[in-house]
């Protein structure tokens, strides 16, 4: 089967043959519709998706850049060279980039026999993560960085995991299902890029590059961890009461580095998990409401409908309705 996939891979696309013909210079106008050169998630993604995978388009050089995505790239056959952050790194077969969307990188043009496996995937898909993380954990602050666009920090993390079986097992699964898409191929992608994350955090000694969490961010993981957790009684006090913080200078420290506030994010976390009580289950909407911590009904629809464009009795008759057609 990898040298079935191989072999479809090294297959021309028709940019790749567009470029081979009379290009030399990468088209942007397929990758941002922006002057500078950030590259869009919507020119993969429709709205309703959060993961996407494509093959790099090779035998052009990508000059600097940025995304507006979390990016992983991995080198599937071959090899990768970019620089990243001002520093040149080549990537060989098996090893893997993770980038967040303030990190500026250029590409070098790929040979024939370079392929290499972009995964695109909005900063949202994350959101769930944080109830695996410890204060201690890389990734954490990777993620952090990559959600809260306020921190502004560039970050990579390069792995050279070539030699870890579970990791190179779960990134040929997403591929397989790419490349044979099936009703639940989706779903297997989310599910598989979840433990893949969880892979990366059990293997941090893989890292050539690490940055010190500082106490700050050992706060703003607390909180988002305590915030996932306990989000129906969720409070600011018993946050700062856990953490030996103040609730006013707790308070700060989460505005400075999410640009949100404790009652923002909670609303947030709130609004999504009735989003998937809707979505996934048949409860009533008055005991969803309950559930993730409202007692205000006319309250809780206008921030509902503020979010989704729809109340929750039209967004679940919506739902019906998509699954009927």
């Amino acid at each position: 089967m990898p040298n079935d996939i191989l072999k479809e891979l090294l297959h021309l696309t028709e940019e790749e043959q567009m470029i081979l013909e009379h290009q030399t210079t990468v088209s942007k106008q397929l990758y941002t519709s922006k002057t500078n050169f950030i590259i869009e998630s919507e020119k993969f993604l429709s709205q309703d998706k959060m993961i996407a995978v494509r093959k790099h388009t090779r035998f052009v050089e990508f000059p600097l850049h940025k995304h507006d995505y979390i990016e992983v790239n991995y080198v599937y056959n071959g090899e990768l060279e970019q620089t990243v952050g001002g520093k040149s790194l080549i990537l060989k077969k098996g090893e893997l980039l993770l980038l967040n969307q303030h990190i500026e990188h250029e590409i070098k043009a790929c040979s024939t026999e370079d392929i290499v496996i972009n995964f695109i995937i909005r900063p949202e898909f994350f959101d769930f993560i944080f109830s695996f993380l410890s204060s201690e954990n890389i990734i954490s602050d990777f993620l952090i960085n990559s959600l809260y666009n306020n921190t502004q920090n560039g970050q990579f993390l390069y792995y050279k995991v070539a030699e870890i079986d579970s990791i190179q097992d779960l990134v040929g699964k997403m591929i397989y299902e790419i490349m044979n898409p099936s009703t639940f191929s989706e779903s297997a992608i989310k599910l598989y890029m979840g433990l893949f994350m969880i892979e990366l955090i059990k293997n941090s000694d893989k890292v050539e590059r690490k940055e010190e969490a500082s106490f700050q961010h050992y706060l703003i993981v607390e909180s988002l961890k305590y915030i996932e957790e306990n989000f129906k009684d969720a409070s600011l006090y018993e946050l700062a009461d856990q953490l030996n913080q103040s609730h006013y200078g707790l308070s700060k420290t989460i505005k400075k580095a999410t640009s949100h506030t404790f009652k923002e994010l909670l609303q947030e976390r709130r609004l999504i998990k009735a989003k998937e009580l809707l979505e996934g289950t048949e409860m009533p909407i008055l005991s969803m409401i309950e559930q993730v911590g409202y007692d205000n009904i006319s309250y809780f629809y206008r921030i509902f409908k503020a979010k989704y464009g729809l109340t929750p009795k039209e967004y679940k008759k919506q739902i019906r309705n998509n699954r009927m057609t």
